[in-house]
């Protein structure tokens, strides 16, 4: 493909192909456990007339047969989510908080059946899943429950007029998600959209659905009532287009390509329907001569994690020139102890990409890169040796040197195990160096001077600085990204502020007496 769209979180899938009818069990064994293959909806498992396959990218596997629906199945479950909206808006902020939480306690319980899974569906380290993914996915739904319950603003008075602000639900909710964190990332928006009383239609990603069929029958069984939660299954321009463009739809969450969001909006503005997107990034991280390099080794290596399948790496290390060959010394040595191979073995650091077509496009920005000049000081290739045992689809880390700023793999987002290294002499280089891209959605800083990060972190284009540190969140803090990798901030009461429509009651002074 030449070039193709950037793709921050999955990429835009294909057109897909003609839909056949197939009978399959509506049951799949994935890891040992039980998953249902047909969607959710209004509180019934329903089946399509076709499916698509779902493969693993550890060996290549077919994991299971999952419904895929249309615009029949995306109607259907919007209008249980609309079926069910008068009840659950007017459910109290209590029980809707008791709810999530007993959703949240279902997911612990079934922590090490969805770590399998997962593992299994998208190839991310299984140790990944035990300890930190699926315990995340619990605590965003607790911390959006107790949010809930926290939430308001104080009243005011203007000339004698009291003012008195609330949050009223806004109706069914259209969650799209992404393949690469597809729990958590579901979590992070069910969590709020049923806490700001939305009902939701889940649209997991086609390469990864599994899990939210496991989180369906969780939320049922921890007392969901019928409709309130939906998950459609399916391709993007089947299922997720008829879904968007559905007039009862009444928020739009996306977290994705800057293609597919470009098709949602024009949908959404048909019925001016608020969206929040969340879309790549090309992110950068600055090295100063000034930095713990031992420190700004680890940082870039951690780069690495989900090969390279996360929105938010920095995948520029911009390292001033100065000490260019001592963090390269180090950065080179802990990159090449990375273990690649299967992601449910301990000792592996590093698994498969999602799928061979991702693959592929990834080997495609690295051999135009080459082509053009570029240098592999690592990898540079897919792991053919590992790819021919197991099936898999593997992906060697890659470091590239000798880039352009202007070129194809500096511009764009490769979302794969693929940096590239810059370097820099001013401060004012590398702010210039680390904004020159059309995203801005985080940035990474290695200093130890505590006035450069103030400085620089100012003058940085992104929704979150990092500082000494990577990935440290918090649900309290927004998150977003400027310029195209996003618009809107969801998380603590701005993620309340996007799934309700805020009302502001005014009270005269007076008034109150009865004239009969």
């Amino acid at each position: 493909m030449a070039p193709p769209a950037p793709a921050p979180g999955p990429p835009a899938h294909p057109a897909a192909p003609a839909r056949e009818r197939r009978d399959r069990p509506d049951t799949a064994t994935v890891a040992g456990v039980p998953v249902d293959t047909r969607h959710w909806i209004g509180g019934e498992r329903i089946a399509s007339a076709v499916t698509f396959t779902d493969r693993s990218p550890i060996d290549g596997a077919p994991l299971a047969e999952i419904a895929r629906g249309g615009a029949e199945e995306a109607r259907a479950a919007v209008a249980a989510a609309r079926a069910a909206f008068p009840g659950w808006a007017a459910t109290p902020h209590r029980e809707r908080a008791r709810l999530l939480h007993a959703i949240a306690d279902g997911v612990e319980a079934r922590l090490e059946d969805l770590a399998a899974v997962e593992t299994a569906d998208n190839g991310a380290l299984l140790r990944s899943h035990r300890h930190g993914v699926m315990p995340r996915a619990a605590h965003n739904l607790r911390f959006f429950a107790d949010r809930l319950l926290a939430l308001g603003h104080d009243d005011f008075t203007t000339r004698g007029h009291t003012h008195h602000v609330t949050w009223d639900p806004a109706g069914p909710a259209a969650l799209i998600t992404p393949w690469n964190a597809p729990l958590m990332l579901a979590t992070w928006k069910i969590g709020p959209a049923l806490a700001a009383g939305d009902p939701v239609i889940l649209k997991p990603a086609e390469w990864s659905p599994l899990t939210a069929s496991l989180f369906a029958d969780i939320a049922a069984g921890a007392g969901l009532p019928p409709g309130v939660l939906n998950v459609l299954q399916g391709y993007g321009d089947e299922a997720g287009a008829p879904l968007v463009a559905d007039a009862d739809v009444r928020r739009i969450s996306f977290t994705g390509s800057v293609p597919t969001a470009r098709r949602i909006a024009r949908a959404a503005a048909a019925h001016l329907v608020p969206t929040s997107f969340e879309l790549g990034g090309k992110s950068p991280l600055l090295v100063f001569a000034d930095a713990d390099l031992d420190l700004a080794a680890d940082l870039a290596v951690e780069q690495y994690d989900n090969a390279g399948q996360v929105c938010l790496a920095a995948t520029r290390l911009l390292v001033e020139d100065s000490v260019r060959d001592a963090f390269l010394e180090r950065f080179l040595g802990r990159a090449r102890a990375l273990v690649q191979g299967d992601p449910r073995e301990e000792s592996t650091g590093i698994g498969p990409t999602i799928h061979p077509r991702h693959l592929a496009r990834v080997d495609g920005f690295v051999q135009r890169a080459l082509a053009d000049g570029a240098t592999a000081l690592l990898g540079g290739g897919p792991n053919t040796e590992l790819n021919e045992r197991t099936g898999g689809t593997y992906y060697r880390p890659t470091l590239l040197t000798d880039v352009a700023q202007d070129s194809e793999i500096v511009q764009e987002e490769v979302f794969g195990p693929v940096l590239t290294l810059q370097t820099f002499t001013t401060e004012d280089e590398a702010v210039a160096l680390a904004n020159d891209t059309r995203y801005g959605l985080a940035a990474t800083l290695a200093t130890g001077d505590r006035e450069r990060a103030a400085r620089v972190g100012a003058r940085l284009v992104a929704g979150t600085v990092w500082i000494n540190c990577f990935f440290v969140r918090d649900l309290a803090a927004p998150f977003g990204g400027s310029r195209e990798s996003g618009t809107g901030r969801e998380g603590g009461d701005w993620s309340f502020d996007f799934y309700c429509d805020l009302k502001n009651t005014v009270t005269a002074p007076k008034g109150w007496q009865h004239h009969g």
